[in-house]
């Protein structure tokens, strides 16, 4: 299975409990996405 997140799973993930790097890190890539589709 891949652990890598999608937008969906970013998305997802805010339903349960984040750590500040987790939710730093989502914020970033909605304003910065630095990895190519």
């Amino acid at each position: 299975m891949s652990h890598q997140l999608t937008f969906a799973d970013s998305e997802f993930s805010t339903k349960r409990r984040q750590t500040r790097k987790e939710i730093f890190l989502s914020r970033m890539e909605q304003i910065l996405p630095w990895h190519l589709p």
